[in-house]
């Protein structure tokens, strides 16, 4: 039985994710990969505050059957100063990592465990209506087609949003799924985006990684947050 590194979850960091400086509070997404099953999904977001120039890094485990954080799986730290020229906020990736580095070995994630794309989003804008894409799985023979459909309430301060996939797959025979909660109300949240799909390594299951604009002031550039949906088949 292969023994477990949790060192390599808390070196990752180093290793991926984009490192550039944006302008506006934009979060960097980073992946880091599977436990050995593909019970277990670990990603995380970081970036920097615009208004106080302070970095902040959140850091998720998944059930991926469920489709929900496990018990202690969401880690939030924001630092306690404002970055200086040329941080970007990895700095505070970091330090989440090292203070929970435990996450690792308790559910088996392993940075060099990664799923197989097959969909990345090369496009930066954003469709207020949701959006249809295609793409497939040519190593098990599955073809997929997922629709996003955004579902929003009010507008301005009072605007809320909640959103789901209506997935097809085909491997043969075809099968409908909703993926997502439809019942979940994210506040000034206007638009979601299918930035990635993939599998998990031995391919029974399917995660999205989905990128969500957060409405500010008027005149004001939005968030920019990410977040994961998962189906088990």
């Amino acid at each position: 039985m292969r023994r477990k590194k949790p060192f390599l979850f808390c070196l990752a960091v180093y290793f991926w994710g984009a490192f550039n400086l944006f302008a506006g509070d934009v979060a960097n997404f980073s992946d880091f990969g599977f436990s050995d099953d593909g019970r277990f999904y670990a990603f995380s977001q970081y970036g920097v505050y615009e208004d106080s120039l302070v970095p902040w890094a959140e850091l998720y485990v998944v059930d991926v059957a469920r489709n929900d954080f496990v018990q202690g799986g969401k880690i939030i730290h924001k630092g306690k100063n404002r970055i200086t020229a040329g941080q970007d906020g990895s700095d505070a990736l970091a330090r989440a990592i090292l203070d929970n580095a435990e996450l690792a070995a308790m559910f088996g994630l392993d940075f060099l465990g990664q799923g197989t794309p097959l969909y990345i989003s090369l496009e930066n804008g954003q469709n207020p209506n949701g959006e249809t894409i295609e793409f497939r799985d040519f190593d098990n023979g599955v073809s997929y087609t997922a629709e996003l459909c955004p579902v929003v309430y009010g507008s301005g301060a009072n605007l809320k949003s909640s959103f789901y996939i209506i997935l097809h797959r085909d491997d043969g025979a075809v099968m409908n799924f909703t993926v997502g909660s439809p019942d979940i109300k994210r506040s000034r949240i206007s638009t979601y985006t299918i930035k990635k799909a993939f599998t998990t390594p031995e391919g029974k299951s399917l995660i999205f990684v989905i990128e969500m604009m957060r409405q500010r002031g008027v005149g004001e550039a939005p968030d920019i947050r990410y977040m994961v949906e998962t189906i088990k088949f």
